[in-house]
């Protein structure tokens, strides 16, 4: 009888899990990112190392004053991760074939020039970097550095190792 349910793959133990797909990774880890370090943002505008906080994304599409109370720090987080997912699969269609820290690195400070520099007219809450005190500008490039490394070394990380897979799926067939 055990054995007999060992080997019948109609049994749930007996399925295998199908492996999630590269796009699916990508756009999991660019959640995670972007909620993961808005949420630490979040934490060092609370212990004022920043004068900004992930509210930010919704000065320019919302009306009130909600938007900088708890809530509103809140659900810009969560709409930090969504756009996040968009960031993610950009690096994902650029540069997911380099596996260096300098890439995730360099593609966290383009990231934080144009937030800085290209889209802060239309965040009407964004003073300009010369503005902006010291702590808030070394914070803010911390923050996007270490953004770019997660962001670049994951997906790197997990399209080496689909790319292994495949290869070796291909070479048992």
């Amino acid at each position: 009888m055990e054995k007999e349910a060992k080997q019948n793959p109609q049994l749930e133990q007996n399925k295998s899990d199908e492996p999630m797909s590269m796009i699916a990774k990508v756009v999991i880890t660019g959640l995670f990112g972007g909620i993961f370090w808005s949420l630490l943002n979040y934490g060092t505008y609370v212990f004022n190392f920043t004068e900004i906080s992930p509210n930010l994304v919704l000065q320019p599409w919302t009306v009130g004053d909600w938007k900088d109370r708890v809530l509103g720090q809140f659900i810009g987080i969560a709409v930090i991760g969504i756009l996040s997912i968009g960031v993610a699969l950009l690096y994902y269609a650029l540069l997911r074939r380099f596996q260096k820290i300098w890439v995730g690195m360099a593609f966290g400070i383009a990231l934080w020039a144009m937030v800085f520099f290209v889209l802060n007219p239309i965040f009407p809450g964004l003073k300009a970097v010369t503005e902006l005190d010291r702590n808030t500008n070394i914070t803010t490039i911390c923050f996007y550095i270490l953004y770019g490394v997660f962001i670049g070394y994951s997906i790197s990380f997990e399209a080496n190792e689909f790319a292994h897979e495949k290869k070796a799926s291909l070479v048992n067939e």
